[in-house]
């Protein structure tokens, strides 16, 4: 039950940025875009999601309990990456992007690389790391919580 409750406060604490990823990812599905479920997040991907991050030059990004993605199989790729970012979410809730903003912002103006070296994204690049890797890990695209629509 207080496993239930906690996660009934994480979904209200990040409802505005899941609001956010669910309008760019609707407006995804009206332009050839589809939707699936993976790990407890709505992932959007394909339609103008893949042409506006192709803009931003990356391959998936998460707001919220939602994850953007170019291609299904790019959120293959970056999906253990982009689960640290709701984790993260979960944490900051609506703080999140001012945070994360703020961070990066600070890192150009001091001149270093503020994707790589902003906080949030070293936590997410970690899981990158051999030594991080559980060797009983499946990274199959098969799971109970799945649902293309």
């Amino acid at each position: 039950m207080l496993r239930m409750f906690v996660k009934l406060i994480q979904i209200i604490w990040t409802s505005p940025n899941t609001l956010i990823g669910l309008v760019v990812g609707s407006a995804g599905l009206l332009t050839g875009g589809k939707a699936q479920i993976r790990e407890g997040c709505i992932e959007f991907y394909g339609g103008v999601v893949e042409k506006w991050l192709e803009g931003l030059n990356v391959f998936g990004m998460t707001l919220g309990h939602t994850i953007l993605g170019q291609t299904k199989t790019g959120l293959r790729i970056v999906r253990k990456h982009e689960q640290v970012h709701v984790r993260q979410y979960e944490r900051w809730g609506p703080l999140f992007l001012p945070a994360y903003l703020g961070w990066s912002a600070w890192l150009w103006m001091i001149g270093k690389d503020y994707y790589r070296l902003n906080p949030f994204e070293v936590e997410a690049y970690a899981i990158d790391d051999p030594a991080n890797r559980n060797a009983d890990s499946d990274d199959s695209d098969d799971g109970i919580d799945q649902s293309d629509f």
